[in-house]
């Protein structure tokens, strides 16, 4: 695993699909089931983005052999970690459902993937019921989480306050102390404080104050993707089109995790051939040549269900564009460190052994010193200087990081 991998945590009530969401785009085998609070520990799993790798612009595409991840001639897919949180209800924030200890699973999330149920089928504490209106997940889940930070900020918020005054510390130096057990940063405060032009002294804020700051903190810290799931249910397109118009500015991506997850499975049992993200899937029938499997008629009527109802009306599953969408909400660039920029061999390894073996995933606007540390921890202030693609000297304080090179 990369030293540089993201964390994503899978939000939601219970019975969403969040189980199913993390088994389809990662290596776990997560318990699922279509009762509540099937996840009680949250479950870990590696799931991988894909990107250009940069062995297809130099068409070295056989010489390509990623140590983290793999590359499928010249797709690319890098390792992130998710996260399965156990399912939230109304009142988490309060302890109902065990949602303190579910809540503190997620502080050192890198982003929020909301899972939510657009089949209707199941009411806010994941039981079967129908025609229940999902928008109702999307508000009270963020209530809870806003709430959450919320009452730890005012619950210690007179000393915080009195101490505050009394070293004459910034506010978002103040805060950044107050909030580091959300695995945040003074850049995060700072930008959180100039989003929502927060200006006045900390002594005078109110409640509204500090809510107007969480509001904003929420979503600098913990940017979120909302997947609309279960899309091949009858009632989602109704519901997709609510959801859509009520919250315009929300990043939703639709997707069938059940899907993606029997996609797979069937792949790796030698029926079909399928690539993560891709539009079809090819089966013997298709091209008797491939090697694969033949199909009874059950499984080629579940096969063509799966390309009416999702493939060929949606152009995916959708769980590598959930994927790709957080990775863009990040702001994450790919960067392909190499030894030798002519051969693109890597630090520690001959050419013989591939090229372009490690990609790091980073944020956007590091500098190519802080890179180095980020690499390399201490051996980085070693680091005086470094080349781009074509010789080009790159200053170690340039933030002109672009993919592949």
């Amino acid at each position: 695993m990369s030293k540089s991998t993201f964390l994503v945590a899978c939000v939601g009530k219970p019975s969403a699909g969040k189980s199913t969401f993390l088994n389809a785009v990662t290596d776990a085998t997560a318990k699922m089931g279509n009762y509540p609070f099937t996840t009680i520990e949250p479950n870990r799993g590696v799931a991988y983005h894909g990107i250009t790798c940069p062995c297809a612009r130099f068409q070295k595409s056989t010489l390509c052999r990623p140590r983290h991840g793999h590359c499928d001639q010249g797709k690319r897919f890098v390792p992130i970690e998710i996260l399965d949180i156990a399912g939230l209800v109304p009142g988490a924030s309060q302890g109902i459902g065990l949602g303190n200890q579910f809540l503190d699973d997620l502080r050192h999330a890198d982003a929020l993937i909301h899972v939510v149920d657009v089949s209707g089928t199941t009411d806010a504490h994941g039981k079967a019921t129908v025609g229940y209106d999902p928008s109702d997940d999307i508000d009270w889940l963020r209530q809870e989480i806003h709430a959450w930070i919320f009452h730890n900020l005012m619950r210690k918020w007179p000393g915080t306050v009195r101490r505050h005054l009394a070293i004459k510390a910034t506010p978002a130096e103040t805060l950044q102390q107050q909030l580091s057990g959300y695995g945040t940063t003074l850049p995060v405060v700072i930008s959180t404080l100039e989003q929502a032009q927060l200006t006045s002294p900390l002594d005078q804020w109110d409640e509204d104050t500090v809510h107007r700051f969480v509001a904003t903190f929420l979503k600098v810290r913990f940017p979120m993707v909302i997947a609309l799931n279960k899309i091949d249910s009858t009632a989602a397109d109704q519901n997709v089109s609510k959801l859509m118009r009520k919250y315009p500015s929300e990043q939703f991506v639709l997707t069938s995790a059940l899907v993606e997850h029997f996609l797979k499975t069937l792949r790796d049992q030698g029926y079909i051939h399928y690539r993560e993200g891709e539009e079809d899937f090819t089966t013997a029938d298709d091209d008797p040549a491939a090697g694969l499997k033949p199909l009874d008629e059950k499984l080629k009527g579940r096969l063509n269900n799966v390309r009416d109802l999702v493939l060929f009306r949606y152009g995916s599953t959708g769980c590598q564009d959930v994927l790709s969408t957080i990775m863009d909400t990040l702001h994450v660039i790919p960067v392909f460190p190499v030894k030798n920029i002519r051969n693109f061999a890597s630090e520690g390894t001959p050419q013989t052994d591939g090229i372009f073996r490690d990609c790091v995933l980073i944020r956007s606007g590091i500098t190519v010193r802080e890179f180095a540390w980020k690499m390399f921890s201490e051996a980085g202030k070693l680091y005086h200087t470094a080349e781009t693609v074509g010789g080009i000297q790159v200053s170690l304080l340039s933030v002109d990081m672009f993919p592949g090179q």
